[in-house]
């Protein structure tokens, strides 16, 4: 999922599993068998929970069900898996279908299929609307979400109880106020653990963004990273959280991995997280809470959207298996069983209302709530891969320099990176 859920991933190449002999020429033969060739990133952290079970056996299924139209299997790292498909896609041996963090580039360079040509009609008004909003460019999807996170206040009940805090903050004020009340009278937490470091400072940027009304584009999908919104929300961050020490010394070299870690030690009382950090607190034996995320004036009603993408390719020409296939993987049975093994949220309806009616996911609740009204980063924008890095390298500055110049900066970035499209 672009690199927000990866700490799940592994950090070796798992290699090809091939159920059958890839056909030659696009994977057809003469007696009318179809191979589709499937690459997948790897959410496993060790050969053991490697994604390559799943889909080997998604893939045996399928094709006891439509016998002339096998599946090979290959699922990469996240640490290789775009490289891979890069060097795929130039030497000719395009996969059929592709799972991975990002799918906009290949738009751009119409290696697509669209969405409505290889998934049937039930399936596509089976997708969370906003997800499958967020997988079109210039108002065609192309990508197919495939598991998503989303982001929600946690923090420490036991250190809000030594200092005297009854409820959970709901606005920016809130927040300062607590994070007064820990810093004085438990010393040595941090109170606020703010992450802008480069891991993922685009996404704690949008959160406090958001929260002050601003975001990264228009509604024209214009940038406007220098908004006076924006601008205001990390001039309040440095006065209100990182100026008085409320939080890291430096939150523009301090990594999620960070913060997050410190929250599961019991040494941060508050932060955004996402439901990773369930288990990483449980772990720790945190007696934690989880809420909507405070906004200037009032809890947000959106959180921050991370979704990760599947994709279908034109070139070999598989148009029709591809469909059978897709269908197939986006039925309840297999979209829920990904979810629960990896501990990820849907993008499907009917898996988002199993998950929520099972009893077995009630630490989710908050986020399930959350999750429809998702906001999602600029995805369909080709540019938007650079301007991310940026912010990521240069965005968490702003709580500590000039944020007008900081901000501008980055949108000038983003206007010279359309300019050159």
């Amino acid at each position: 999922m672009n690199k927000r859920i990866r700490a799940l991933s592994a950090a070796c190449v798992i290699g090809a599993f091939t159920l059958t002999a890839c056909g030659g020429g696009g994977g057809g033969s003469a007696d009318g068998e179809v191979t589709l060739k499937l690459v997948a990133a790897d959410y496993g952290d060790k050969a053991a929970n490697s994604s390559a079970g799943y889909w080997r056996d998604v893939a045996k299924r399928f094709t006891a069900a439509n016998p002339k139209i096998k599946v090979d299997v290959r699922v990469i790292n996240w640490n290789d898996i775009d490289a891979q498909v890069k060097t795929m896609i130039q030497s000719g041996n395009v996969p059929d279908v592709l799972q991975t963090g990002g799918y906009a580039d290949k738009v751009s360079d119409d290696l697509l299929y669209k969405a409505e040509d290889v998934l049937s009609e039930p399936t596509r008004a089976n997708l969370i609307d906003s997800f499958a909003k967020a997988g079109q460019v210039d108002g065609v999807q192309y990508g197919i979400p495939f598991v998503s996170s989303a982001r929600a206040f946690f923090y420490n009940k036991s250190l809000f109880k030594q200092a005297g805090i009854t409820e959970a903050p709901t606005t920016w004020a809130d927040i300062t106020a607590a994070a007064e009340k820990i810093k004085a009278k438990v010393p040595g937490v941090t109170p606020y653990a703010l992450p802008l470091g480069p891991e993922e400072a685009q996404g704690e940027s949008l959160i406090w963004e958001l929260g002050n009304g601003g975001g990264y584009t228009d509604a024209k999908g214009g940038y406007t990273l220098d908004s006076k919104a924006n601008i205001e929300a990390f001039n309040w961050l440095k006065s209100n959280l990182v100026g008085p020490g409320l939080t890291y010394a430096n939150p523009a070299t301090t990594d999620r991995k960070t913060a997050f870690a410190d929250f599961a030690a019991g040494k941060a009382a508050m932060l955004n997280g996402h439901p990773s950090l369930i288990q990483m607190a449980k772990d720790g034996k945190v007696d934690y809470g989880v809420a909507p995320i405070p906004g200037k004036s009032g809890a947000l009603d959106s959180t921050l959207g991370v979704a990760d993408w599947t994709m279908a390719f034109k070139d070999n020409g598989h148009q029709a298996e591809i469909k059978k296939f897709l269908d197939f993987a986006y039925s309840k049975e297999n979209t829920l069983k990904f979810d629960e093994m990896y501990n990820l949220m849907p993008v499907t309806k009917d898996t988002l209302q199993e998950m929520q009616s099972n009893g077995k996911h009630q630490d989710l609740a908050p986020f399930f709530e959350l999750l429809p009204s998702a906001v999602f980063y600029p995805l369909g924008d080709t540019t938007w891969d650079a301007v991310s890095a940026e912010i990521k390298k240069k965005g968490g500055t702003a709580v500590s320099g000039n944020a007008a110049e900081v901000l501008g900066d980055l949108q000038k970035t983003a206007e010279d990176a359309v300019a050159d499209q």
